[in-house]
């Protein structure tokens, strides 16, 4: 899928080491692995911003902040993990900080960041600029994309 308008930009975040499990994989996805997660999210404008740009880079605070809460040295699981009464205990204990999610798979992190870019950006940007790709990466080998146009994105 191309971008949707004429400009376009990419930043990408990094260093998120978490864990977390595919509890109904039959194979190894099973059990508790991490990865250092990364996402590169690209946006796109009709009209560049008064200093020229897509998005200004330094005004990611917010998203750069969520990401990390959610995935900084913590522990991912599914919402319907049978283990999850264990998984909390273990948060309540110290043990671990829980992110309980509605799927931990890369392809739903993908679409989960792409709504929380996109947030930020029609609030901020009331509509001049979308986030339309985030490609989130577990490792050099293995990433997984979501790419959309949000309706709301301003096309002419």
């Amino acid at each position: 899928m191309d971008a949707p308008a004429a400009h376009t930009c990419s930043k990408r975040f990094s260093g998120y080491p978490c864990c977390h499990r595919q509890w109904r994989h039959s194979g190894h996805c099973r059990f508790v692995h991490g990865y250092s997660r990364s996402f590169t999210v690209w946006f796109a404008a009709l009209n560049l911003d008064p200093h020229g740009f897509v998005v200004d880079f330094s005004s990611l605070g917010d998203l750069e902040r969520r990401l990390a809460a959610q995935f900084d040295h913590t522990f991912l699981v599914n919402a319907d993990d049978p283990l999850l009464a264990t998984w909390q205990s273990l948060h309540e204990q110290g043990a671990l900080d829980l992110r309980v999610m509605a799927n931990v798979g890369m392809e739903s992190t993908a679409e989960l960041v792409w709504g929380w870019a996109n947030a930020l950006l029609r609030e901020r940007d009331g509509g001049r600029s979308c986030c339309w790709r985030v490609e989130a990466r577990e490792n050099e080998k293995n990433a997984a994309c979501y790419t959309a146009t949000p309706a709301w994105f301003i096309r002419s």
